[in-house]
């Protein structure tokens, strides 16, 4: 009698149709391992909300199976969700050294110890029936990996972020000769980002970007120089700490971010930095604006970042003049090129001299471009495909990639959030779904906030709140006090008199035609009434909030 095998189930819960979020799921059996686990960035309609964490139900529902959590690298969109899932599941964390020193500073933050185990590129980790292992990628951060998951139905590999850099910063270059040997005994799946998929070409190295620096330092011996960059990108922060050095300029660290992620690479070896360079940021009056360079975060105009408190004059120790000149070296991640641009216009108004990609090349992607992907499936062959990391056109536009270089249509899965893609040795099929969306975090609060509460501060943000207040009798149900009427972001009151004046009349009509009626009945009358009346007088529709106290 033959035993029926289990099917590989792979399950993205972020990452997909999205920008950030990113973490997958591979299920075979009895056994669960977790890729990533990062955030997401709040859209403007977002309103107070500071992350977006994927939702772990399924995750959870399933704690006992989990055998780990295998992460990549060290960027938000990564690893930012991690303390969330530890506070619901113990879970042990695989990761490289630099990757684990990132999240150790974020579960300090979180009062969190975990369960954590350094692996070296290269390595195979054991996890249930699964076997994981670290294959070196470049990035856009020291210590990426990709993964070749050996299941019991064939392997699997997930490329991680990656691009195809010959010349790292740091470290060795991609490991292509092991791409290659898994692609000769056969891939069944392959889980390939596809952030660049629509550009051209290859994505240039990074040591390019440290050219640029050294003809702009050359190019500023009377300037004060300001690089704004990802905190994250210690190559970046590598190549102006050389430069600044090579023009003997002192360098200070602006942000709580990046001086954290700094310290954390300096002290596991990941940069070097040549003694007396660091100066801190309150010492930085007492040098002459040729002797500095200032190093910052805020590359995309986050508005409490320090590049973005600069542009406004609201930094309490560096104010712009036209002796500076700032680079900005990062492209806008989708969505924040308005911001970016806002900072940008500041800052030259105040006088300096603003680089920013476009206008200098003074930034290099992380992502590996269209003839990177394309050696990478030619390296691999997959049998399977499963595009990830990028929003839906990111997605469809890599299946037409994949196409052209023969790959059949039906073995190409676009999936969703929640997908479930099933994979044995019959075939491959999109089948069900797992609860998946986002979960909003505001303060403290985790998946308090949502659709309607955000409906709420939409509409509180566009057209302003009306509080209505009365006061009745409690045995015969007359009017003793009120209305009173309080605006809030409406109108202004000392200019709208007549207009609350004759608001208030309405809800007098309303709550005599009203009578002894329930209160609940002549709450919403008055919404009713009073709303019309609004928006006939001021096509404007503010929420209106009836308050009746019992006297």
């Amino acid at each position: 009698m033959s035993v029926k095998k289990s099917k590989l189930r792979v399950i993205p819960l972020g990452g997909l149709g999205e920008i950030g979020k990113n973490i997958t799921l591979l299920e075979y059996g009895g056994d669960i391992i977790l890729i990533d686990c990062g955030v997401a960035f709040p859209e403007d309609d977002m309103l107070g909300i500071d992350l977006v964490i994927p939702d772990f139900a399924y995750v959870i529902k399933n704690a006992d199976k989990v055998r780990g959590l295998f992460l990549t690298h060290g960027h938000e969109d990564h690893i930012g969700s991690i303390p969330y899932l530890l506070h619901e599941i113990n879970v042990p964390i695989y990761g490289t050294k630099l990757t684990l020193g990132l999240i150790e500073n974020k579960l300090r933050e979180h009062n969190i110890k975990s369960d954590a185990h350094c692996v070296s590129q290269g390595q195979t980790v054991r996890a249930g029936c699964f076997g994981v292992e670290f294959i070196r990628t470049t990035h856009s951060i020291a210590d990426s990996v990709a993964f070749a998951i050996h299941t019991p139905v064939g392997c699997v590999i997930h490329s991680g972020d990656f691009k195809i850099d010959h010349t790292p910063i740091h470290g060795e270059p991609t490991d292509l000769q092991r791409f290659a040997e898994l692609g000769k005994k056969g891939v069944l799946l392959f889980m390939c980002e596809s952030t660049n998929v629509e550009q051209k070409g290859y994505t240039m190295s990074e040591c390019t970007v440290g050219t640029i620096f050294e003809e702009i330092f050359e190019q500023s011996e009377n300037q004060r120089i300001i690089v704004a960059t990802f905190s994250s990108n210690i190559h970046r922060i590598q190549q102006v700490i050389n430069s600044a050095h090579k023009h003997r300029r002192k360098v200070a660290i602006i942000g709580r971010s990046m001086i954290n992620t700094v310290k954390t690479a300096i002290e596991l070896g990941y940069m070097q930095i040549p003694s007396d360079i660091l100066i801190d940021i309150s010492e930085i009056k007492n040098y002459s604006a040729h002797e500095l360079t200032i190093i910052t975060t805020g590359s995309q105009g986050e508005p409490m970042a320090a590049l973005s408190r600069m542009a406004v004059s609201d930094h309490r120790q560096v104010e712009i003049t036209s002796t500076d000149k700032i680079i900005v070296s990062a492209s806008p991640i989708p969505g924040n090129e308005k911001t970016i641009s806002k900072v940008i216009n500041e800052l030259m108004k105040r006088g300096a001299d603003v680089l920013y990609d476009g206008l200098k090349e003074v930034h290099v992607s992380g992502h590996a471009k269209q003839e990177e992907i394309k050696l990478m499936h030619a390296l691999v062959r997959p049998q399977y495909l499963m595009p990830v990391h990028g929003e839906y056109r990111h997605l469809k536009h890599h299946k037409s990639l994949a196409m052209s270089m023969g790959m059949p249509k039906d073995n190409i899965f676009i999936l969703n959030i929640g997908d479930v893609l099933e994979i044995n040795e019959q075939g491959a099929r999109a089948a069900t779904t797992v609860p998946a969306g986002q979960v909003l975090v505001d303060g403290l609060g985790v998946g308090d906030v949502g659709n309607i509460v955000l409906r709420d501060r939409r509409h509180l943000s566009q057209d302003g709140l009306m509080i209505v207040v009365v006061g009745l009798d409690r045995a015969s149900g007359e009017v003793i006090s009120g209305p009173d009427i309080i605006s809030r972001g409406f109108v202004y009151v000392r200019e709208a008199e007549d207009l609350l004046d004759e608001a208030r009349d309405v809800v007098r009509g309303t709550l005599e035609s009203c009578g002894s009626a329930e209160w609940s009945y002549m709450k919403s009358s008055i919404k009713e009434d009073l709303r019309e009346f609004l928006w006939h007088k001021t096509k404007r529709s503010p929420m209106i909030l009836p308050i009746i106290m019992e006297v």
